[in-house]
């Protein structure tokens, strides 16, 4: 039977993708044992591409074999039946369901995406999935301490990943992290249920692998990260200008727990949407996806699937969440708030927390780009290490949205801007005029740093409230220009208007169009003028190439207030200088790797007990 045999073929196609996916996933954990940073960032970026290898793959079967696309509806009705009846029993069916509608609607023409073809809606239940072979890893271990039994737990939870490579001194930083859950405990009763439920696989992200897990007492439960680390330099040991000795690594051969992390806010920030992807061997993600989220409830499940490199199925989801917000809703699309950029239009809806960004059909000069090199910086960010700093997108075509929903004045500045991406139209048929906007990345929404400021300087700048407002906003900034460049990369334009403030308070990057490689960039000093005519000219008198990038010529379009020029000369008067950035380009050059952890220093072991995990 032909639909049998070409559900049989899909869900083949899928497990090959998974089986895939897993493996390099698990491989992670010999590249951390081995200092293998350049294979860790390489493995993240080629994973990203997996799922759109393995659909191709599949449909250039089913069109080979079955010449799937000449087939009767009355097939395709068959072929997802029978695809959801190989679904039994299957470890990852949500998984499963989304690679169906990606091969589907590949191989089908789109006016069958919202019907009885595909997985609108999820027909297999995640909950409880369970693999039943002996040898198989379960998803979590519970260990049940008593107060006097908790280092000597410590230590077993730890060793029981089984990493190949010893620690400096476990006994010594299982002390620390007893000391500080101790701490976090306090003096309540332990319960007759208390117990560390830990996942059973590390989380892995460039040169950290981390224990995730909760402490359950009674009916608290306690979120946990443990990071570990290769020994690292003592703090204020890096090489000047650098801020390694906050967070770089040395290559020694022997690891550190480095802190110990608590709640949903540090965990929040741990598993952050301005963060790569995590790699993780999972053999039922939904199990991990519904432990993660027990630890953070705030955080959607399109989020955490994101974070754990399924990036696919953070789209299904969070489609389906926007679908819904839409149904639950009456206000409508508009022109979002903010200086409106020259490269992407901008609109959000105001009771839903993302925002969508379209490319525009012409830019104005300077802007000097196409469309295609404006989606390559954002395939670009997608790849790489977005360190807490720049947020990350999920890309969608031909997404249709209610007429009635958008004001119109939105729809008049797409058809002026962008007018190929838009269409209007009656598609199906049923008298319900749509909106289809041909290309489209969404991601969360922030406040943007120059209005975050504003307000600030509303305040009137003597204010202690405001004061504090602008030197936190200006000293995040910094941070994050610095954090970027550990990534290698230069952000373009650095102008406030392009960085956002989220909900907890960190600086991240979001205007993409004009990044590039630091290693790419010509960092320089603006010459010294030869005569008193160059002196006093209002033009650059100097030769600038495509690459060349003057740091000292930031603090004009920056520095204009007075308020937030003192608080960044305070803190960041480096990032005006070119030495700055040609000293870390020539170590990024040499091959080091930097890292930035997702957690403030002062929570570290070697901080809180004076270097005692430093080498």
């Amino acid at each position: 039977m032909i639909a049998y045999d070409i559900a049989k073929a899909m869900i083949d196609g899928f497990n090959r993708h998974y089986q895939l996916f897993r493996t390099e996933s698990a491989r992670a954990k010999h590249r951390f044992e081995t200092s293998d940073w350049h294979g860790q960032q390489r493995a993240q970026r080629e994973r990203i591409e997996f799922y759109d290898l393995r659909v191709r793959e599949a449909s250039t079967r089913l069109e080979r074999e079955f010449k799937a696309g000449e087939q009767p509806m009355d097939v395709w009705h068959q072929v997802k039946l029978h695809y959801i009846g190989l679904l039994i029993d299957h470890h990852q069916p949500e998984l499963a369901e989304t690679f169906f509608n990606s091969v589907t609607t590949k191989i089908l023409h789109r006016s069958y995406f919202q019907n009885n073809f595909i997985f609108v809606r999820p027909a297999v239940s995640t909950e409880y999935i369970e693999n039943s072979e002996p040898t198989a890893r379960p998803t979590y271990r519970a260990y049940y301490p008593s107060r006097d039994s908790m280092h000597d737990t410590v230590v077993k939870l730890v060793r029981d990943f089984d990493l190949r490579l010893g620690f400096e001194d476990l006994a010594r930083d299982a002390g620390y992290v007893t000391e500080a859950m101790t701490r976090r405990l306090g003096d309540v009763k332990l319960r007759a249920n208390f117990q560390i439920q830990v996942l059973s696989s590390l989380f892995f992200r460039n040169k950290g692998a981390y224990v995730v897990g909760k402490i359950i007492n009674g009916f608290n439960e306690i979120p946990f990260a443990l990071p570990i680390l290769h020994r690292q330099p003592a703090p204020g040991q890096a090489p000047a200008g650098s801020r390694e000795g906050i967070f770089g690594l040395a290559d020694s051969g022997r690891l550190v727990i480095d802190a110990a992390l608590f709640g949903e806010d540090d965990l929040l920030m741990l598993f952050s949407f301005a963060r790569a992807y995590f790699m993780v061997d999972m053999g039922i993600p939904s199990a991990y996806v519904q432990f993660l989220r027990s630890m953070m409830p705030r955080m959607p499940r399109a989020e955490i699937y994101n974070a754990l490199g399924l990036a696919k199925q953070g789209k299904t989801l969070f489609y389906r969440d926007f679908l819904h917000h839409l149904r639950h809703s009456t206000d409508k699309f508009r022109i979002a708030p903010g200086i409106k950029g020259m490269v992407m239009l901008v609109f959000d809806l105001p009771s839903f927390p993302y925002v969508f960004k379209v490319i525009k059909d012409f830019y104005p000069p300077p802007k000097d780009t196409t469309r295609e090199q404006i989606k390559g910086k954002y395939l670009l960010v997608k790849q790489h290490d977005r360190v807490g700093r720049m947020a990350d997108t999920q890309e969608y075509s031909e997404v249709a949205f209610p007429r009635d929903r958008f004001d119109d004045e939105l729809i008049a500045e797409i058809k002026k801007f962008a007018p190929s991406q838009l269409e209007i139209s009656d598609r199906d048929g049923d008298g319900r005029v749509e909106v289809i906007i041909k290309h489209v990345y969404i991601e969360r929404r922030m406040i943007p740093l120059n209005i975050y400021l504003q307000e600030a300087f509303d305040m009137g700048v003597n204010e202690p409230a405001a004061r504090a407002q602008i030197e936190r906003a200006v000293v995040e900034y910094g941070n994050a220009i610095k954090d970027l460049v550990a990534a290698n990369i230069f952000p373009g334009d650095m102008l406030f208007k392009n960085f956002g403030i989220t909900r907890h308070g960190k600086v991240v990057f979001y205007d993409y169009d004009e990044i590039e490689y630091i290693t790419d960039c010509k960092f320089r000093k603006v010459p010294t003028p030869r005569n008193e005519e160059e002196e006093m000219s209002g033009e650059i008198w100097y030769s600038v190439g495509p690459k060349d990038v003057f740091p000292e010529t930031f603090a004009p379009f920056l520095l204009g207030n007075d308020a937030v020029r003192e608080v960044f000369m305070k803190h960041h008067a480096d990032l005006l200088d070119a030495a700055f950035w040609q000293r870390h380009q020539a170590r990024i050059r040499a091959g080091h790797v930097f890292d930035v952890f997702p957690y403030d220093q002062q929570k570290r072991f070697a901080v809180m007990h004076g270097g005692a995990s430093a080498g």
